[in-house]
């Protein structure tokens, strides 16, 4: 459980950083054909892959007196391109109609925080993982699609790793989002939201969102 944990952190990882790699070819893209094209999710994986497994490889980031600084433009550069929001109110469920619109903010915040502080901590372990693009699957609006890839650990063992994004426009421009991750065909949406349903059972959103903001600054964020 452990291995499969980080490694689809690391994938997820991988993900948010090669779609903001790709962001202004897929923007260009989307603006002129004015219509969602899926192929350009997986263009900007398959294009950017290289480039950031170099990243990954940099002494400046393997060396842990010259990582901070890298970490923290990760961090602001994942921040333009991951939904946040809708990864939040798919965890939630129908519990997210129940909160308030600043509840739903500061749960957003939250949980962004406790991703980040969970797979920054375990992309850190990287050790040579390979992706393979196997399919894509689009859906008949063509605004979803779901990537499948295989990820080759260091120990040769392969796992599947499956994204799901969706097509957005918003006021600053049309773009590619993921909002969901399958490792092994377990959903992290599904996964949190099991957890997060059990907290809401006995609890508040209040005191939902002061947990996740306590299980976040745990792992260091």
């Amino acid at each position: 459980m452990a291995r499969i944990q980080r490694a689809a952190f690391c994938a997820l990882f991988l993900l948010l950083v090669l779609l903001f790699g790709g962001r202004g070819e897929a923007f260009a893209a989307s603006v002129t054909a004015n219509v969602p094209d899926p192929s350009l999710a997986r263009q900007m994986l398959e294009t950017s892959t290289d480039r950031i497994l170099s990243l990954l490889k940099n002494p400046n980031y393997v060396n842990p007196a010259t990582r901070a600084p890298l970490r923290r433009q990760i961090e602001d550069e994942v921040y333009h391109i991951f939904d946040f929001r809708e990864f939040s109110a798919r965890t939630l469920g129908q519990h997210w109609r129940s909160f308030t619109e600043a509840e739903r903010a500061d749960f957003t915040q939250a949980f962004a925080c406790l991703l980040f502080s969970t797979y920054l901590n375990h992309i850190d372990g990287y050790n040579g993982e390979s992706v393979r693009f196997v399919s894509e699957r689009v859906s008949s609006t063509h605004r979803r699609v779901e990537i499948a890839t295989e990820i080759t650990m260091s120990d040769g063992k392969i796992l599947p790793i499956s994204y799901r994004m969706m097509f957005k426009e918003e006021a600053a421009g049309a773009v590619w989002v993921v909002y969901d991750v399958f490792v092994e065909g377990i959903s992290l949406v599904n996964n949190y939201r099991t957890q997060f349903q059990e907290i809401l059972m006995k609890s508040s959103p209040a005191q939902l969102i002061e947990s996740v903001r306590a299980r976040a600054s745990e792992a260091g964020f």
